[in-house]
């Protein structure tokens, strides 16, 4: 290793890739550097040896999922955020990473990036190390030059999103021309996702949100929106799985990642369907938020339809509803059973709504309800005796059941 006498990441470097260059000039490693949700920002180019994992970040301009998920299982990403030392990173054959050392790049607490340095033909010694640190102040420098205007931008971005969201711009062509001035690829087609926490989202965890949405790699976020105890997303799917497949993905693997990686659970997703013009997003977003009603008001069973291609009937509810309400219409065996339980204490509404929502079975309605079978078969008799309910038809039978979803939604 050359002998520095001065810090010789000082002064200006023009680029990124030119910092990446001295960088591995200096510790005589292939370097990358990226942006703190993992995407590439520069890498070195004066050297032969590599891996599989940085040969993949740089043909995708970012770190694969997999080996993103591989740092957070070995606990590397959390003490990257934790420290501003180096970090040595054993290898991780199955995705591809070889022997490395990273920093983060930050300002105060707040990461920015990291910097990557591979160990191929030699190890780090505690002077690189100590070089490295000097590397990463060099590169806070470039990368808050970097994010002069993002505020601003961010705030365009996010008033654009709020008016396709309300309806506020009608035109195809004029929310093309606004995406084209934010430098937002349009790229369709996209879903409305609705993330909705116990909390308020923080920006703290708004950053949390996107970060895990980055490296997803199943979705690609074009606008983002904060909205109280929601994060509102439009985004595209991206893979070779259909979309909608793709979405219901994101979500699954969401809630799990807030919960390991930042302790947040307690979670609801919901989003719409796919739109093929950015005229359809309010579309989306109102059935993003129609699932997310009935997942409320239902629970149970609701709770895994995050899909509005997934609700079903529950899709037209309120349609149904406001017919009923128009004709002043009431189900008369279902508020006989209602007056029967009030005077004697019983609980077959709740029983005839069970048995219906587990499709007639007896096993599981009487699991869920914690009674006896025999006990359940002795209701269902009460139930045909007070109300003449025939279920052996299946046309009361589904009338019935939409009564009961409806009570509960309306």
């Amino acid at each position: 290793m050359k002998e520095y006498q001065t810090d010789p990441f000082k002064g200006t470097f023009g680029s990124l890739e030119n910092l990446a260059d001295k960088i591995s000039d200096v510790l005589s490693c292939p370097v990358t550097i990226e942006d703190q949700n993992h995407r590439l920002l520069a890498y070195s180019t004066h050297e032969d040896s590599t891996d599989p994992a940085r040969v993949a970040t740089i043909i995708g301009r970012r770190v694969p999922e997999k080996v993103v998920n591989s740092l957070w299982k070995d606990g590397v990403i959390p003490r990257l955020q934790e420290s501003d030392d180096p970090v040595r990173v054993s290898s991780i054959q199955k995705v591809g990473l070889g022997d490395r050392v990273a920093v983060s790049i930050r300002k105060n607490s707040e990461v920015l990036g990291y910097i990557w340095v591979l160990e191929v033909e030699k190890k780090l010694t505690a002077d690189d190390m100590h070089l490295l640190k000097l590397a990463a102040v060099s590169a806070k420098s470039q990368l808050l030059q970097m994010q002069i205007g993002t505020k601003k931008k961010e705030e365009n971005r996010q008033e654009l999103f709020w008016k396709m969201l309300t309806g506020n711009l009608p035109h195809e062509e004029r929310i093309l021309e606004k995406l084209h001035e934010l430098n937002i690829l349009p790229v369709l087609p996209a879903v409305v996702f609705i993330l909705q926490l116990q909390e308020e989202v923080t920006p703290a965890l708004e950053k949390d949100i996107l970060y895990l949405a980055a490296v997803n790699q199943k979705i690609n976020v074009l606008l983002s929106a904060a909205d109280s105890n929601q994060m509102l997303l439009l985004a595209s799917p991206v893979g070779k799985e259909q979309p909608l497949d793709l979405a219901k993905s994101f979500v699954e693997s969401f809630f799990t990642h807030m919960k390991e990686r930042f302790s947040v659970s307690e979670i609801k997703a919901a989003y719409g369907s796919l739109v093929t013009s950015f005229t359809q997003v309010e579309k989306s977003y109102k059935e993003a938020s129609s699932v997310l009603a009935v997942q409320e008001k239902l629970g149970g069973e609701t709770l895994s339809l995050t899909g509005y291609h997934e609700l079903g009937i529950y899709q037209f509810l309120d349609t149904i509803y406001e017919k009923q309400q128009r004709q002043g219409y009431q189900n008369e065996m279902l508020k006989s059973l209602q007056e029967y339980d009030r005077l004697h204490k019983t609980e077959l509404y709740h029983t005839l709504e069970t048995y219906l929502t587990m499709d007639e079975n007896l096993n599981k309605s009487s699991e869920v309800l914690h009674i006896h079978m025999n006990t359940l078969l002795y209701r269902l008799k009460r139930i045909g005796e007070i109300t003449n309910i025939d279920l052996k038809s299946p046309h009361q039978k589904i009338m019935i059941y939409l009564d009961f979803k409806i009570n509960r939604l309306f």
